[in-house]
């Protein structure tokens, strides 16, 4: 192949690679070809596979997969999948079983952490007169907590729509407990400015997380969930408790 044909080729794998948003794998392709190696133009061979020879000849090649950005690493799957539709369900499988290993430590210490590390400065940015009116201190501190723990809670209803129960207990058991330790912190930061906060939003979650059950199913829910939460957050369980008898009563 002449030099101008395997560039037109290239540049034809180029723009394949763009329609993903690949940014990473453009760059490594034009060093590829710069270097010698250029994308196989067989027509036995799928259009966007490297050689193996050209792969084989750059150093680190081998360690790609490790240094992809998330969204790459999720257009790598859909191709995989799109080329090897047999391995769909083994797919689906790790994926469940990674959505449901969820661990109540680890969600607890990122919402404590998320809670209680903003500071004034972050009040003082959303407080006070806008182009839209004033914003009173206490509801810019509620704001900006529940922005802190949006994140969880989303991923607590997103379990529950994926019929993953055990998943979403977890999730919500880490909000709740994170939560409470976050109320038990005395560290002068947004927090003075909405107490009731963790108490209240736990509460909140607590009810959105038995709401997505059906009715005959809230009682062993609610007692599953009072029991997992019994001895780490025992000064809100007459909370807890009120919040998931009234639940079996909607």
């Amino acid at each position: 192949m002449t030099s101008s044909g395997a560039n037109q080729g290239s540049d034809e794998q180029i723009s394949k690679l763009r329609i993903f948003g690949n940014q990473r794998a453009i760059l490594i392709f034009r060093e590829a070809r710069e270097g010698g190696h250029v994308m196989s133009t067989n027509k036995s061979r799928k259009k966007g596979t490297v050689t193996t020879a050209a792969w084989n000849g750059r150093s680190g090649a081998s360690s790609v997969l490790n240094r992809l950005a998330p969204d790459e690493v999720a257009s790598v799957l859909r191709i995989l999948l799109d080329r090897h539709p047999n391995l769909t369900l083994e797919a689906q499988e790790i994926g469940a079983g990674l959505v449901c290993s969820a661990s109540v430590e680890d969600i607890a210490d990122d919402v404590c952490t998320s809670v209680t590390r903003l500071d004034m400065d972050d009040l003082h940015g959303r407080a006070g007169k806008h182009s839209w009116g004033y914003v009173e201190p206490a509801q810019a501190a509620q704001d900006l907590l529940e922005e802190a723990v949006a994140g969880h809670l989303d991923d607590m209803k997103r379990r529950m729509d994926l019929g993953l129960d055990a998943g979403a207990e977890s999730v919500c058991a880490g909000i709740v407990l994170g939560l409470f330790r976050a109320s038990r912190q005395k560290s002068g930061d947004i927090l003075e400015w909405a107490p009731d906060f963790p108490a209240e939003h736990a509460g909140y979650v607590i009810e959105e997380y038995l709401a997505a059950h059906p009715k005959s199913k809230r009682r062993n829910v609610g007692d599953r969930l009072s029991a997992a939460l019994a001895a780490s957050v025992s000064e809100w369980s007459d909370m807890i408790f009120r919040i998931t008898k009234r639940s079996r009563q909607r």
